[in-house]
């Protein structure tokens, strides 16, 4: 609970932002003036709904005061007279967009219970069921996420913040797509936690709904970015009556002021009529309430508090790993699937490959067969990687995304956390990979436990190396067809050309030989190889005109080199994946492209 006054205040805010005209391309918007000298106050414990149809400005103006907006800005944006910063705001403020994503298989409780904050053990256990509690969720607390209705997840993204304690919440449209008995629920619920906990609540409305007037303490007006009015609710309905437009009996006054200050798009005529009255109204507000320019104190009052602060890069780590971990053995669907996916997918397509190979000689004709094996082998590897990260890992790029803006955790520290229960996951699911391919790639009857090595690094390091490519690609595309076949694009054209079992790598050109050194593929590839050709003894006996070359002249033809370099291909084939993973946690490190934002802000 909030125990002093605070107020949220923004002055004379203008902002000119990038407005999309409908062109094919990305970036092909014109500049625009989307906001103009707006002015607005919150006090702790109000709620102040921010009114407009669509295109007002109402998200800009939320984004402005929440330091997440791409254009330029002018200003001020005070709380407590502090100039409101950006790491200000992620530490005291909150907010909520209408578009929360949520991990599948954690349960409501577990959701709020793993939200990254300073507090822990008996405190924050006692702070979630109070969350719980007051958002009318304690009854559906082990519900999973994903079974919960659309009011369900709005009160649960509202309740995240509010684990936090926040001084200032702001919410974008958080009646969107409710019905009007579940949009009643929400504010009411927002105006008594706001009474109940001191947060002041800043929430951007487009259809407000008569029943929710009395839980609105203030309301700013906003058509084409200027302000037509700005204040108490009940000073509204006198402000509006003296300039000569009283709200009729038994009408919705929201409704009524929001008619007033939307331009009417109905008939060319219509839309000039209304234009003129609502920059008559926006002049008229700001000739008769001027708002005095706000001095800014660059130290503060002294009564921001640091609420329950930032939690550090460990502490943040181990709730995200447990996170993890919580959601992968959760009973359910998304449990069995993310179970399935890191330990038995891999192996269930490698038994496949009994279907084709299981009758496969050391004759002639199973001389050449174990080429096509080899290619199976890698093309599956890859193939399971990528199906595994497409399925599990964009849930957690959405929350990842959702919580960086807040200023919670880096890209790296999540991935450290995704990759160290990935890892090992996918280590156990390549060793029983591995044995299940054994009888088919190497001798049962004569067991070699350096040639089963070369099996489970191919398969460990093709499985990493293919998931961690594919993190990569996500980073910069949302769809998750569009990464997968990306990412399969490029482990074609390293299948096809270093892989030798598609074209042999004495065939190419000098400079796509040399080329293929720069791959894992041709490592992966080579480990292989030497556990098919060298690691048993072939019946190498012609068979209908078919010779077989001898294993040192093959591996020669295909690979480029007659003799095997096992520890130089382990070696390289575990630096591939290790080092993608590293050079993951740096990309993600890097501040997000304004492209990546505004693809992932919905």
């Amino acid at each position: 609970m909030i125990g002093s006054d605070y107020v949220l205040e923004a002055h004379n805010i203008y902002h000119t932002t990038e407005v999309d005209t409908g062109g094919c391309f990305n970036g092909g918007g014109q500049s625009a003036l989307v906001l103009k000298g707006v002015h607005l106050t919150v006090h702790s414990g109000e709620v102040m709904a921010i009114l407009g149809s669509k295109g007002s400005g109402k998200r800009a103006l939320l984004d402005v005061i929440a330091r997440r907006s791409d254009g330029s800005s002018r200003g001020q944006v005070l709380l407590n007279g502090a100039p409101l910063t950006k790491s200000l705001f992620q530490q005291r403020c909150g907010y909520v967009t209408h578009a929360c994503d949520f991990i599948p298989g954690l349960t409501v409780s577990q959701t709020l219970h793993y939200t990254p904050t300073i507090l822990g053990g008996y405190l924050k256990s006692s702070k979630v069921r109070q969350v719980l509690a007051d958002l009318a969720l304690s009854q559906v607390s082990h519900k999973k996420v994903e079974n919960l209705n659309i009011s369900e997840k709005r009160r649960l993204a509202i309740g995240i913040q509010l684990v936090r304690d926040p001084v200032m919440l702001l919410l974008d449209e958080p009646t969107q797509g409710l019905d009007p008995l579940s949009a009643y629920l929400l504010i009411s619920i927002l105006s008594n936690s706001a009474k109940k906990t001191g947060c002041g609540i800043l929430l951007s409305l487009e259809k407000p709904r008569s029943d929710v007037f009395p839980f609105l303490d203030r309301a700013l007006f906003l058509c084409l970015g200027g302000a037509v009015y700005s204040g108490g609710t009940r000073a509204m309905l006198e402000y509006f009556h003296g300039i000569g437009f009283p709200c009729p009996q038994l009408e919705n006054p929201l409704m009524y002021y929001l008619c007033l200050s939307t331009v009417d798009r109905r008939s060319r005529d219509r839309f000039l009529e209304s234009s003129q009255q609502i920059e008559a109204l926006v002049e008229r507000f700001a000739r008769e309430t001027p708002i005095p320019e706000a001095p800014i104190n660059p130290i503060g009052s002294g009564k921001i508090p640091l609420a329950y602060g930032k939690p550090g890069e460990l502490k943040v780590w181990g709730i995200l790993y447990l996170r993890l971990l919580a959601a992968t053995f959760s009973c359910g669907y998304a449990g069995m699937k993310a179970l399935f996916l890191r330990l038995l997918a891999l192996p269930a397509t490698m038994g496949l490959l009994w279907l084709f190979y299981g009758q496969t000689g050391d004759d002639a004709h199973g001389f050449f067969s174990k080429g096509g094996l080899i290619l199976s082998v890698l093309a599956l590897s890859y193939g399971v990687g990528i199906w595994a990260t497409i399925s599990l890992f964009p849930p957690w790029r959405k929350r990842f995304c959702q919580e960086y803006a807040e200023g919670l955790y880096t890209g790296a520290t999540m991935l450290i956390a995704y990759n160290t229960v990935s890892i090992p996951f996918s280590f156990i699911s390549s060793a029983v990979a591995a044995c299940v391919l054994y009888p088919l790639v190497l001798d049962p009857s004569n067991p070699d436990g350096m040639t089963f090595t070369y099996l489970l690094v191919a398969l460990w390091t093709s499985f990493m190396l293919a998931e961690q490519l594919c993190v990569m690609v996500l980073l910069v595309m949302k769809s998750q067809l569009n990464a997968a076949i990306a990412t399969s694009y490029i482990l074609i054209v390293c299948l096809t050309l270093a892989s030798g079992t598609i074209r042999s790598t004495k065939g190419l050109p000098g400079w796509l030989q040399e080329n293929a050194k720069g791959v894992h593929t041709k490592y992966a590839s080579s480990l292989l190889h030497t556990a098919t050709f060298l690691g048993r003894k072939m019946n190498c006996t012609p068979a209908n005109g078919i010779v077989c070359p001898q294993p040192a002249d093959f591996l020669m033809e295909r690979l480029g080199r007659p003799n095997p370099q096992e520890t130089t291909d382990i070696a390289a084939s575990i630096a591939f994946a290790l080092g993608l993973c590293a050079f993951n946690m740096i990309l993600y490190l890097l501040p997000m492209p304004r492209f990546v934002r505004r693809k992932f802000r919905e």
